[in-house]
């Protein structure tokens, strides 16, 4: 049974820091692309970054590439994301997504089909 569990999140100040951790467990997890989307209320669920299973191909979405960093720990089964400049519109739920159909993956959410529960991100101004 696959399993994804997301830490991290909490309430911070703009401007401010925060870094999510997912640990994986039962998959083989250096198999698989990983990635982080988030939700805030009333909106869509969104692409944040996604990294490939060795760590050595990341991709970002636009809205958060130069201030947020995917990484993954493959010895701890645990990919991280690590946000700095935090803006209020950063507000959401952050869900780590692992795409079991291979190494690569990219930002569409369909393609992932094991999905943590998620944890909350709230940025005040």
């Amino acid at each position: 049974q696959v399993q994804l569990v997301e830490s991290g999140g909490g309430l911070v100040q703009a401007g401010g820091s925060l870094r999510l951790s997912c640990a994986a467990s039962g998959l083989t997890f250096t198999h698989y692309a990983m990635g982080w989307f988030r939700q805030a209320p009333g909106k869509e669920r969104e692409f944040v970054a996604v990294i490939s299973w060795n760590g050595g191909s990341t991709y970002y979405a636009d809205s958060v590439k130069g201030r947020f960093t995917i990484s993954r720990d493959n010895a701890k089964n645990t990919v991280y994301l690590q946000m700095n400049g935090l803006k209020p519109e950063d507000t959401a739920v952050y869900y780590c997504a692992v795409d079991s159909k291979g190494a690569y993956s990219g930002s569409y959410y369909a393609d992932y089909d094991y999905w943590g529960q998620g944890t909350q991100v709230t940025v005040s101004s």
